[in-house]
């Protein structure tokens, strides 16, 4: 048994497509089960509920062997860490309960940089939380993902550009989420791995945001400029968007660490090289969002 937490998220649901494509039974954990098709809800057991609440992930790890674990943003929380170690103190308490064997988690670059980068150490952190149960753990570290562009559609369209703190010629990996899901689909369906690792997910090529910004121009056949922004100024759009202050800090740590570094400290190999190009994401996913 296999269960699938966030499973109407972007990752999430691109996961459950994978291991459905497979042999194995498989467990969801859905806050509103109506969010699923009933054509998955056939396909699958489902558990209703939040999966930081004790008694649903108790129920949810109940003879699992393997759990993709994902923490959905929070955007009001107090801090980073309740945000993720916090939600996750009632998995890990269900995974030494249940003995579930393996998980397979998404994380962030940034392990042993010693560079902190709000979002994405406390991802780190929840990690360790994990790896304490015992349990055979693998953490997915990302780069940026670029289906983060998306949230940028709008700005395209009203300013021409897309903003960011990081610096415009900083080339940086940055990967699909198609890409995360497939490879953590393959471990999913292969459970013969053992202990922990970090499996870094880098993308094709590294890429600054002017890149991009010419990719973009050129698929959309409309200019796109790249704009570096302040980080304070990142922050007050954040915080108007409804972040808690501790949260919109976070993100912009994340960003500046990435602009010092954080992304570039592990080297590319052939193995953490994804196939999804920057191009070909443009193409499928951002193109008909800025058309729609």
């Amino acid at each position: 048994m296999i269960v699938v937490t966030a499973p109407t998220g972007l990752i999430g649901s691109q996961v459950l497509a994978g291991l459905l494509e497979g042999d194995e039974p498989v467990r969801v954990i859905v806050r509103d089960a109506s969010r699923l098709s009933a054509e998955l809800r056939d396909r699958v057991e489902v558990i209703e509920g939040s999966h930081r609440d004790a008694a649903v992930v108790d129920r949810a790890f109940a003879g699992a062997d393997s759990v993709f674990w994902l923490v959905p943003a929070d955007e009001r929380a107090l801090s980073v860490y309740q945000a993720y170690v916090g939600f996750s103190i009632p998995a890990a308490d269900a995974i030494v309960r249940h003995g579930v064997k393996r998980v397979v988690t998404v994380s962030a670059l940034g392990r042993g940089t010693q560079i902190y980068a709000g979002y994405a150490s406390a991802s780190n952190a929840m990690e360790d939380l994990i790896a304490s149960t015992g349990v055979h753990l693998r953490a997915l570290v990302m780069p940026s993902f670029v289906d983060n562009l998306i949230w940028q559609v709008g700005a395209m369209k009203n300013a021409g550009a897309f903003f960011s703190p990081i610096g415009g010629d900083l080339k940086l990996p940055a990967v699909a989420t198609r890409d995360i899901a497939a490879e953590a689909t393959r471990l999913l369906l292969s459970p013969t791995w053992t202990g922990r690792e970090d499996v870094p997910v880098l993308g094709p090529e590294d890429l600054s945001f002017n890149d991009m910004a010419a990719i973009i121009t050129d698929v959309l056949g409309t200019p796109i400029r790249f704009q570096q922004v302040p980080a304070q100024q990142q922050k007050d759009g954040f915080l108007g968007r409804g972040y808690s202050e501790a949260m919109a800090a976070g993100m912009v740590d994340m960003a500046v660490a990435k602009d010092n570094g954080l992304d570039n400290a592990v080297a590319r190999t052939r193995e953490n090289t994804t196939p999804t190009t920057f191009r070909e994401w443009v193409e499928d996913t951002l193109k008909p969002a800025f058309t729609a």
